[in-house]
């Protein structure tokens, strides 16, 4: 079983990597090398990439994709845009002549080609265009506000998400199910459970159940 992983360095890739135990090689594609030690144990490859010109790919069985950002952290609509669709996308065609059958991507709670929302449109639009891509199992996860350690992985705090979370804590368990803030180390390990069932079509993943799948 070779896996291949697209955003390693976020909360949810820097999860599924961690996790990683086989039984085959995960290749980790990245933008930028990693520090000395903080990717890649012995069943793991680094490769630095562009996601705008990617090389052909190891060949695998399954790919994750973690990668996106946000319209702040980009800095225009444009660039976000190029990161949480073109990037997905160019990533998504790479893995599929790469052999990969079975696909899964983190979207997000709410994400529909039709909504108002910029962001939310954008994550639909990416969900359809997978769609086409003709992956005998496509699995979408959509989870709610994520909850781990940003600064641990080198990337800057976000104001908002700390705000909504420290608010969101104490009132838990009395959030319902689908929009509590959820870990992103359950979020991966729902992904990478989901794949193993290789159900085929498109399977949009909601954030209740990622916490019920990733427990």
């Amino acid at each position: 079983m070779t896996a291949l992983l697209a955003g390693a360095t976020g909360l949810i890739g820097h999860e599924l990597a961690k996790a990683w135990d086989g039984p085959g090689r995960l290749h980790l594609l990245v933008r930028h090398k990693p520090p000395a030690g903080g990717l890649a144990p012995p069943l793991q490859q680094v490769h630095v990439v562009d996601f705008g010109a990617l090389p052909s790919l190891p060949a695998a069985d399954e790919a994750y994709c973690c990668l996106g950002t946000t319209i702040k952290a980009a800095g225009s609509q444009a660039a976000f845009r190029a990161v949480d669709f073109d990037a997905v996308l160019a990533f998504a065609h790479a893995a599929r002549r790469a052999g990969v059958q079975r696909f899964a991507v983190v979207s997000a709670l709410g994400a529909s080609p039709h909504s108002p929302t910029f962001y939310n449109r954008v994550k639909g639009e990416m969900e359809a265009a997978l769609a086409g891509l003709g992956y005998d199992c496509l699995v979408i996860a959509r989870p709610s506000l994520l909850s781990g350690d940003r600064t641990a992985l080198g990337q800057r705090p976000r104001a908002g998400e700390r705000l909504a979370l420290a608010l969101a804590s104490p009132l838990s368990a009395l959030i319902p199910k689908g929009w509590r803030p959820i870990a992103a180390a359950t979020v991966a390990h729902a992904m990478r459970r989901a794949l193993a069932e290789a159900r085929p079509g498109v399977r949009i993943i909601e954030s209740a159940e990622l916490q019920d799948l990733g427990s």
